[in-house]
């Protein structure tokens, strides 16, 4: 039988020191993870869990995540000093309710600071202090107009809104760079927003929104950039 030598180790406690984020990333969603990646600094580091949801997004199917939500937080690795925990989903977010979601990621992590794509949107768009957005969603008229009451208030009015009308999660990955310009030209001239929100972590919109925003000459927010933008916010905050 062969001996195994025990050999010494030093724990390096330097990663302690970089900020820890943590992403609950719905099953069907194939870009949040990859576009936050490019948006946020190297210097954070990014834990990844997923939650079950159906392909076909209604507001029945959106709603049924609010149960798995604090398990699939559980799965995030409990020794982690996590500084922000993100759940990645507008519609859902929506349909759930902002403070629905904090108290779910809450009841797992206490005292964490949570994300959603919505309150990100929200909060940049007071930052921006835009007063007439306009909206683009790949969503279903039913969770399409849920959307709408959400960013409503007295002082912010949407001009217009537009949808790709698709249901399935899977489709809305695959909507093309073409047709996304296309809809954000198409906004810009209606109405005369003094910005556009792009709504879905589905779709792909890095780089995209940055040129959109320099042609038309105003802000163009996904819910990917506002979900780094507001990840950046919550970091600073805490010093």
């Amino acid at each position: 039988m062969i001996d195994i030598q025990v050999l010494p180790f030093e724990i390096d406690e330097d990663s302690e020191h970089l900020p820890a984020v943590g992403l609950v990333v719905l099953q069907t969603d194939e870009t949040m993870e990859h576009e936050l990646r490019l948006w946020l600094p190297d210097s954070i580091r990014l834990f990844h869990s997923r939650i079950p949801n159906s392909v076909d997004i209604s507001n029945d199917s959106l709603q049924q995540m609010k149960q798995a939500l604090p398990a699939s937080v559980a799965l995030l690795p409990s020794t982690t000093p996590f500084r922000v925990i993100v759940y990645g989903c507008t519609s859902a977010t929506t349909v759930i309710g902002e403070q629905a979601v904090s108290d779910a990621v809450r009841g797992v992590f206490p005292g964490v600071a949570v994300s959603n794509p919505l309150s990100a949107i929200k909060a940049q768009l007071d930052v921006l202090q835009v007063c007439r957005p306009a909206l683009l969603t790949p969503y279903v008229p039913e969770v399409s107009r849920a959307l709408i009451d959400a960013l409503q208030t007295p002082e912010r009015q949407l001009v217009s809104v537009a949808s790709f009308n698709e249901s399935r999660d899977d489709r809305v990955a695959r909507i093309a760079r073409s047709s996304l310009m296309h809809s954000l030209d198409m906004l810009a001239r209606d109405g005369r927003p003094d910005a556009i929100v792009a709504s879905c972590t589905n779709l792909r919109t890095h780089g995209l929104i940055e040129e959109a925003s320099q042609r038309l000459g105003i802000p163009v927010i996904s819910s990917n950039s506002a979900l780094a933008w507001h990840v950046l916010q919550l970091l600073d905050m805490q010093g």
